[in-house]
């Protein structure tokens, strides 16, 4: 006799995302798992006294979103804090000073400004960030975490700890340490010795993720892969899942400056438990184009063009080199960890694609050479895995390497809002550039494997599928069903996760998103206003907003 199912969704429009993707009315769950999917009449079967049943009233049932890029501690920052995702600068300011009077905390912090959305497209200054206090130190950090602006208390206090290139002085175009006074601009090294100072202890820390991870099920993510840094992070979502307070699966992707603790605890691309597990290695090459650090291998169509441009190179700039990234993979695959590499700027993606195959390359060598004496050598199931982060800045040439590689491309459909005319990447990058970044048909195509992740710019799958969906370019722009499948598939594959999550099929773990409204049937251009109604992770229902 079968078992009666833990719980049962009935009257929905369900889609698999399988290849094809298959529409199913209602889908069974016991024990965490999916059992049946079919017809609401198919698993009428496995309803027994004590299974739960949800009618879904026709809401769209999909698989649970996968964020494969993200950073939620800095969705908990940015409630917890000023959010400065504002169309105006002034609004920016006053929130700042908003929080500044209610926090009793020193340093006064915001998160999430994007300058390209202000009339004159500005960083926000020193002088700007004294308004907010002259006595307490003000930080303000920009949505892509790669520039962050100081008032004066607290660029005096930190200024030691920053490398002259990466802080922005008056009268110097490209910000390499002039003469001029500092603007209270700063960008990459820099910004480090900032995060460092505001870093959060484990009891804050704790604080930050129960708000993130809480709102993340709300936009009906299940799954994140977070990228973690000198951070009581990792911590804390283990002892939430002791606890099983962890309504989210992890995978934490590591910098490469913790490679000395990863060898030292054995951990593995992959180990850990039914909700944390161990990731990548994450490393940078490059910056970003709202810095003008992205490497390019042509200038940037701005640079020189005012006051805060704050790089040393018209091209952008190495945050890693080729020579220390090859020393990263090399140890990284010595240890065999999956490698997750931030490449931003076409030159960056070159040589981030080069190390990976020079080490493939080296290892089939190694293969050979093993086989022919007789050994046996202990390979991760499916290969490295190794991903390059962002891709953002394409040519014809590595589209089409992408494509024949085994490379994971992890990118974040949202940046799209960029490439917008006269958005910011028409005026760093001009408008053949821009319509050239973010390739995702193309990278299809090619026959890349395509994982969409957030970088917390906005934590927000929905509007990242619009944002795909209503692309300006013909290569840059999916269907809704190849979004969707980039942002739950894709990011399970790029997880190793293919077998357990990103479809709606049988023996899956039952991490599921219902909507109010199919993305299939509404205005493309209001596919991220699309409502959550039910989010459920292995079968238990931790968001229900039904209206």
């Amino acid at each position: 006799m079968t078992r009666a199912a833990d719980l049962v969704l009935t009257n929905a429009d369900g889609h698999t995302l399988t290849d094809p993707d298959e529409s199913f009315g209602a889908v069974a769950v016991r024990d965490g798992r999916i059992v049946r999917v079919g017809r609401t009449d198919e698993i009428a079967h496995l309803t027994g006294v004590e299974t739960r049943e949800i009618d879904c009233d026709g809401r769209t049932l999909l698989p649970g979103f996968v964020d494969a890029h993200t950073h939620l501690p800095m969705v908990g920052r940015r409630i917890a804090n000023a959010d400065l995702a504002t169309d105006e600068r002034d609004a920016a300011v006053d929130a700042l000073a908003d929080h500044a009077r209610t926090t009793d905390r020193e340093w006064v912090l915001g998160f999430g400004y994007d300058e390209s959305a202000w009339a004159d497209a500005r960083y926000l200054r020193r002088a700007d960030l004294d308004g907010v206090s002259e006595r307490r130190p003000v930080v303000a950090f920009r949505e892509d975490m790669h520039v962050a602006s100081l008032n004066t208390v607290a660029l005096e206090r930190l200024r030691p700890e920053m490398p002259d290139g990466d802080v922005h002085v008056e009268g110097d175009g490209r910000g390499t340490g002039g003469e001029g006074d500092p603007t209270g601009v700063v960008v990459e090294d820099a910004v480090e010795a900032v995060w460092e100072a505001v870093k959060p202890d484990r009891e804050r820390m704790t604080t930050l993720v129960r708000a993130a991870q809480a709102r993340a099920n709300e936009l009906g993510v299940t799954c994140v892969h977070d990228m973690v840094r000198h951070s009581d992070a990792p911590a804390v979502y283990r002892q939430l899942d002791r606890h099983e307070e962890l309504t989210l699966r992890v995978r934490l992707n590591y910098w490469s400056d913790h490679l000395d603790a990863v060898e030292e605890m054995g951990l593995r691309t992959n180990h850990g438990s039914r909700m944390v597990r161990t990731g990548a290695i994450k490393t940078f090459t490059d910056g970003s184009i709202g810095g003008r650090t992205a490497k390019l291998s042509e200038p940037y169509a701005d640079a020189g063009d005012g006051e805060d441009d704050g790089t040393a190179d018209d091209c952008g700039q190495w945050v890693v080199d080729p020579t220390e990234l090859r020393e990263v993979v090399d140890r990284a695959d010595e240890l065999d960890m999956q490698v997750a590499a931030h490449a931003i700027g076409d030159e960056a993606i070159a040589e981030t694609l080069a190390t990976f195959e020079a080490v493939a390359a080296a290892d089939a060598t190694d293969a050979d050479r093993a086989s022919e004496g007789g050994a046996s050598l202990d390979e991760e199931p499916g290969g490295p895995r190794h991903r390059i982060e962002h891709a953002e800045v394409l040519t014809d040439d590595l589209v089409a390497r992408l494509g024949a590689s085994d490379v994971v491309v992890s990118a974040q459909p949202n940046f799209l809002k960029w490439a917008r005319e006269d958005g910011l990447y028409a005026a760093r990058l001009g408008d053949e550039r821009r319509l050239d970044s973010n390739r995702y048909a193309d990278l299809l195509a090619a026959g890349a494997d395509l994982a969409f992740g957030s970088d917390c710019m906005p934590l927000d799958p929905l509007f990242g599928v619009q944002q795909a969906v209503t692309a300006p370019a013909e290569g840059q722009r999916l269907d809704v069903t190849g979004a969707l499948r980039a942002y739950t598939r894709g990011g399970a594959y790029a997880g190793f996760d293919e077998d357990r999550l990103g479809t709606v099929e049988t023996g899956k773990r039952a991490d599921l998103v219902v909507l109010e409204a199919s993305p299939w049937a509404v205005d493309p251009d209001e596919i991220g206003d699309v409502d959550v109604a039910l989010t459920l992770v292995d079968g238990a229902v931790v968001v229900d907003e039904r209206a």
